[in-house]
Formats: C-alpha cells, sequence, structure tokens
C-alpha cells in the first residue's frame, strides 16, 4: 500500500475589520494597537491631502505617532491600483486610514460619480480577497445628526454611508468607538451581512 499523502494545510485568509466612530473617539489609536499588536511588518495607507493648516498639522501628528518602521502610502484615490503598482511585498497587515477622506477625495474629483466610487471600492475589495493579510479599515459615522441643508454635504453623508456598509458586510469584525472605548458590534448585529453586496444608486 502507497503511503497516503498528507492533507494540505489552508493558508492565511484574508481579513478585514472595520473600525467606526465619531472625531476624536480613537479610532485610529485603536486601529494602530491592533496592527502593532501583530508584530509584524505593516503598511499604512493614507488618504489625507494638506489643503489647509490643520489637515497639514494633523498629517503631521499622525506621522509622529506612527512606529518609524512602518511604511506608509499616501494615496488620496486609486487605493487598489496603488496597491498593485506597488513593488513592494503587502506586508501581514494593511492600516487604511481613513474612507471618509478618501469618499470626500472622490466626491471632489472633476467628474465624479456614484458609479466611479463605487468602482473604486469595488477594485480595493477584490484586491484584499486575493492577498492573505490584515487589512484594518478606518471611517467615520456621520448619519447620526440632521439632514444637511446643501446638496453636497447630502451626497457626502450618502456615499460614506454606502460605502460603511458595504465594507461592514464585507469585514470579520466592526468596531464602533464611543469616547475611547470599543465595542464589537457586528457579532451583536441582528442581520450581520446585507442580502445584496450590490449597493443601490444613492440618492442625493
Amino acid at each position: 500500500m502507497s503511503p497516503s499523502l498528507p492533507t494540505p494545510q489552508p493558508g492565511p485568509r484574508p481579513t478585514l475589520t472595520l473600525i467606526t466612530g465619531g472625531a476624536r473617539s480613537g479610532k485610529s489609536r485603536l486601529a494602530q494597537q491592533r496592527a502593532a499588536a501583530r508584530q509584524s511588518d505593516v503598511l499604512m495607507i493614507a488618504t489625507a491631502e494638506p489643503h489647509d493648516e490643520d489637515m497639514a498639522a494633523r498629517i503631521a501628528r499622525h506621522r509622529r505617532e506612527r512606529p518609524p518602521h512602518w511604511r506608509t502610502l499616501e494615496t488620496p484615490r486609486h487605493i487598489a491600483r496603488t496597491l498593485a503598482q506597488d513593488e513592494a511585498t503587502p506586508p501581514p497587515v494593511i492600516i487604511l486610514d481613513c474612507v471618509t477622506l478618501w469618499v470626500t477625495n472622490l466626491l471632489l474629483s472633476e467628474g465624479s460619480t456614484w458609479e466611479s466610487a463605487a468602482a473604486e471600492l469595488d477594485a480595493l475589495l477584490a484586491w484584499h480577497r486575493s492577498h492573505p493579510c490584515e487589512m484594518i479599515v478606518v471611517t467615520n459615522e456621520v448619519g447620526l445628526g440632521i439632514v444637511p441643508p446643501d446638496e453636497v454635504s447630502r451626497t457626502f453623508r450618502e456615499w460614506l454611508g454606502w460605502f460603511n456598509q458595504r465594507l461592514a458586510t464585507e469585514a470579520d469584525e466592526v468596531y464602533l468607538m464611543v469616547a475611547g472605548l470599543a465595542v464589537e458590534i457586528k457579532a451583536l448585529s441582528l442581520q450581520p451581512s446585507l442580502p445584496d453586496p450590490r449597493l443601490p444608486t444613492p440618492n442625493p
């Protein structure tokens, strides 16, 4: 009798963690703590652009807070394309900080449409599914206040809300940050995923 071959062991699979919450709730800090706990190489994808002094100061502060050995890709849009063109091997952990500014950049870009924005999200999720890394995604929850009075702000709220829903559907874990406290909310959800992963076209 010929010896039986060992059963192939599955390799590491892609995982996605979504961290959402309000401003100054501790989202970025939690993302960095989780990444640092892996004790592995980390790639930071930063989507902010220094359009004014305040934003430039925020970007500088975030750079100081990161461990010096982490690598950073600053890309306001086309995140999947940037990752695909990056010559370095994808590390075990990737932080995307943040979706809020990514959506802002998409909305304010010349000739922007919902279809082109959704295609960028599709491309990022497709890239992630094909790479066995942990992606930690930071976003904001902006839909709890009053309806904005202008069209651009309403469209931004709609786009970000749909991005967050799609990411939460794909995510293994979803954390809501409140006053520095993290609550894993996907495990508590009565509907852990949307019935259809394709998103409807939001109304302005």
